[in-house]
């Protein structure tokens, strides 16, 4: 992959769909060369084409299943070795529908190995690689069910809460090293996760679901902000900012000597 692009190359998860497949069109358009990672190849290679042809960009396909412990070492090995490499967009993942109780515990384990630990590993090694160069930045997609997590099912929103925190403590590691870190948390979204996750989209208020472009196109003016936490249909910011007021005053408080007086 040519390393003349001065905007590099955008590594894309979950790449072959929806928000990532809509991410790869965004930055394609902005002069990104791509490395789109996915399962499903013929789609990727369907994208690989388009995207080229249509804006003139270096992409290139890249097939691993990142539940495959094989494949992930080959996607975090590219992150580490491929110097073109500036910007990781953490997209790929998956949702599941019922209480813990009734869940498949396979399945579970399963959207922990894609939501987290794979995230986990390739936002590990992009730091390594970016911070090192002194620029680059990783967007990891979490969700708004990180901060309602009685809306949706345990685990996934327990999996999302896991994303935003991570992306909040690693902004605090590698900002100041020149390495941007932006957490999406989008809403109901229009793609195919729903259907595979088992939940009927028809069921859910129109007016809870954004297109994927729209969404998509909010999350990079976020970025293009620098904002570290983008919540793509919140009307008021300063609703978010006032949450985050509100933790930090718990901050001083949060570890003592003696318990609260109310617990003696």
């Amino acid at each position: 992959m040519s390393t003349q692009n001065e905007k590099g190359t955008a590594l894309i998860t979950g790449a072959s769909s929806g928000i990532g497949a809509t991410y790869a069109e965004r930055l394609a358009r902005r002069g990104h060369d791509l490395l789109l990672v996915a399962r499903d190849l013929p789609r990727l290679q369907a994208l690989v084409e388009r995207l080229s042809e249509e804006y003139g960009v270096q992409v290139e396909a890249m097939q691993a299943d990142l539940t495959d412990k094989a494949d992930l070492l080959a996607v975090e090995q590219r992150l580490r070795s491929d110097s073109a490499i500036t910007l990781l967009v953490n997209n790929a993942g998956m949702a599941m529908n019922g209480t813990l109780v009734e869940a498949d515990l396979d399945t579970v384990e399963r959207l922990i190995l894609l939501n987290i630990v794979a995230l986990t590993r390739l936002s590990a090694a992009a730091s390594a690689s970016f911070g090192a160069a002194g620029r680059g930045a990783i967007i990891n997609i979490a969700s708004v069910v990180a901060l309602a997590p009685e809306m949706f099912n345990a685990v996934y929103s327990a999996s999302k809460a896991y994303v935003l925190s991570l992306s909040q403590t690693l902004q605090g590691e590698i900002g100041a090293l020149g390495v941007q870190v932006q957490a999406v948390l989008p809403g109901i979204t229009r793609t195919e996760i729903w259907a595979r996750s088992g939940m009927d989209e028809s069921a859910l208020p129109p007016g809870m679901i954004m297109e994927v472009g729209e969404m998509v196109d909010a999350a990079l003016a976020g970025f293009d902000q620098g904002e570290r936490v983008t919540i793509p249909s919140l009307p008021d910011a300063a609703d978010w900012a006032e949450l985050i007021s509100a933790r930090a005053k718990l901050g001083p408080n949060l570890s003592h000597r003696s318990a609260a007086a109310r617990y003696k």
